[in-house]
């Protein structure tokens, strides 16, 4: 591929080490990112978590709250995000026939997305379900972490295909 046909990497410097992005010229926008995840268990663990029998208390409230708590932290675990002051965060989890599915939305206005801050939001919110009752079910599997849609900014809407 010829050099000036590359595309430019904006996390890389001319000496190609990694940077943060410069978002200071980017005009402020409103932005909205919705992310999901999904956590499978085993039949009896949901029946537990239906039941409100789990020996470390309300799972699915813990999780809820630690998906919004690190949404929050984003700018603070990875390395080159931004940090955001978001002007809002849902975390929901709906119980399925095979596990717990987690949405998440974080919205803020700024000069950079809130995609890392919903995924984060997911990430956490899943692994604190795990934590919360791996005590039942060591077996769970926390998969399909993804962006779901995203608005806002200079690229504007995107929403997956289903």
């Amino acid at each position: 591929m010829a050099e000036e046909s590359r595309p430019q990497l904006s996390h890389l410097d001319e000496e190609g080490r990694i940077k943060m992005v410069d978002v200071g010229a980017k005009p402020i926008t409103a932005r909205t990112a919705e992310a999901s995840g999904f956590v499978q268990m085993a039949e009896s663990t949901l029946a537990a978590v239906r039941e409100r029998r789990t020996p470390k208390g309300d799972p699915l409230e813990t999780a809820r709250l630690a998906g919004i708590m690190a949404a929050k932290r984003t700018g603070e675990l990875i390395p080159l995000c931004h940090p955001l002051a978001l002007t809002h965060v849902d975390v929901q989890i709906t119980l399925e026939e095979d596990g717990a599915r987690v949405t998440a939305i974080a919205s803020t206005s700024a000069q950079t997305g809130v995609e890392m801050e919903a995924l984060t939001a997911i990430s956490v919110a899943a692994l604190t379900l795990y934590d919360m009752l791996k005590a039942i079910d060591r077996g769970m599997v926390i998969g399909e972490i993804r962006l779901e849609r995203k608005s806002g900014g200079r690229s504007g809407e995107w929403e997956r295909e289903k």
